[in-house]
């Protein structure tokens, strides 16, 4: 059942009126993949998910409307006297589900259970929902200069977050999902990133391919032509994206798309009143401490191999130029949206406390 110990049970609320950006919202802040749409007394109505919310987002819907249409009236839950461990394996088995409320004989709910709750261990790893067979390609050749002086001494791939380094979590996480083969672009100290792993104990594949300049976030991705088959995942090497790579590759076929950028949403709120006016100068309202969200490019892709002969051999070349180009060529293009907490980057020094923190909450 609901082990968080910081937050509330009502945390995980949501009335039938709230808004998706409210949905977003709760969703970040419990770090849950659903929520639990009830009426003012706590009387189950329903639950909302991630997945919910991202098919309303693609499909045109607005921030502003209401869940009322969107979330799934017809819930899986388990009455309280009802409850067991076993019944709760085999219905998130089952019916591949995140989250089982819990409800009293009045239909009221007084608690919840989890995926992660209900298995942990060997037993997670036995009962996983998504396990992917294609590659992982991690660009992990840069300089980056942001992250000096640390970098002028350790490659920013092997900065450590907690007692691994970044690159090494990033893989943890896809191995949690099945992808037993990896390949590195490297350059910017490379030797140090193949002797790290050489001298680890692990149970995957890693090919290990050099630019011999360095080339940009995409540049590199040419080496892998005659290496690489039919589709693959691109990430950057200072970010981690919690998403299930199985839903995500089949979004992709089933779209058609040569590339589709892993987006997140992003709240921001402007902590100032912003003054609205038209030309010549009359104000005509002001905004007190506006909130906007938008999606940004979390540095996570799924790839066809015929994007590489998009690419220039030997210059650099950006992935955002890819993607540029094969707009332009008519090629399909598509994002999948996560939620906030689904994304850590540690591209520069402000974000590294934070991911830290990210991380060992989630866990």
């Amino acid at each position: 059942m609901n082990k968080n110990k910081i937050l509330s049970l009502e945390d995980f609320f949501i009335q039938r009126d709230g808004s998706i950006k409210d949905a977003l919202k709760k969703l970040d802040k419990t770090a849950e993949k659903a929520l639990l749409v009830v009426q003012a007394e706590g009387k189950l109505l329903g639950t909302i998910t991630d997945g919910d919310v991202r098919r309303f987002i693609l499909n045109g819907g607005s921030l502003e409307d209401t869940i009322a249409k969107v979330y799934n009236k017809k819930p899986i839950y388990l009455k309280q006297n009802e409850f067991s461990l076993a019944k709760a394996k085999d219905i998130f088995i089952t019916n591949k589900i995140d989250l089982i409320p819990i409800v009293d004989e009045h239909n009221k709910v007084i608690d919840f259970t989890t995926w992660s709750q209900v298995f942990s261990g060997k037993d997670i790893l036995k009962a996983a929902r998504s396990k992917i067979d294609i590659p992982v390609v991690i660009m992990a050749g840069g300089r980056s200069t942001r992250l000096e002086p640390v970098t002028k001494i350790i490659p920013k791939p092997l900065i450590p977050i907690g007692d691994k380094p970044i690159v090494e979590i990033i893989i943890d996480e896809f191995k949690k999902q099945g992808v037993n083969n990896y390949y590195l672009i490297l350059n910017y100290k490379s030797e140090m990133i193949e002797s790290y792993f050489n001298n680890i104990e692990r149970d995957y594949g890693i090919q290990y391919i050099k630019e011999a300049e360095f080339h940009g976030t995409a540049g590199g991705l040419r080496l892998l032509e005659e290496k690489i088959g039919k589709h693959f995942i691109v990430s950057n090497c200072d970010v981690i994206v919690r998403a299930n790579f199985e839903e995500v590759i089949d979004f992709h076929k089933k779209h058609g798309a040569s590339l589709t950028v892993l987006s997140s949403f992003q709240h921001y709120s402007i902590p100032y009143g912003v003054v609205i006016f038209e030309e010549g100068g009359q104000v005509l309202g002001i905004q007190e401490k506006p909130e906007y969200t938008f999606m940004v490019n979390t540095g996570v892709y799924i790839l066809n191999k015929e994007c590489l002969g998009f690419i220039p051999k030997g210059t650099h070349f950006d992935m955002t130029d890819l993607i540029k180009i094969l707009i332009k060529s008519r090629k399909k293009v598509f994002t999948y949206p996560v939620n906030e907490n689904d994304y850590i980057d540690i591209g520069q020094w402000e974000e590294y406390k934070k991911a830290v923190e990210k991380i060992q909450f989630l866990g």
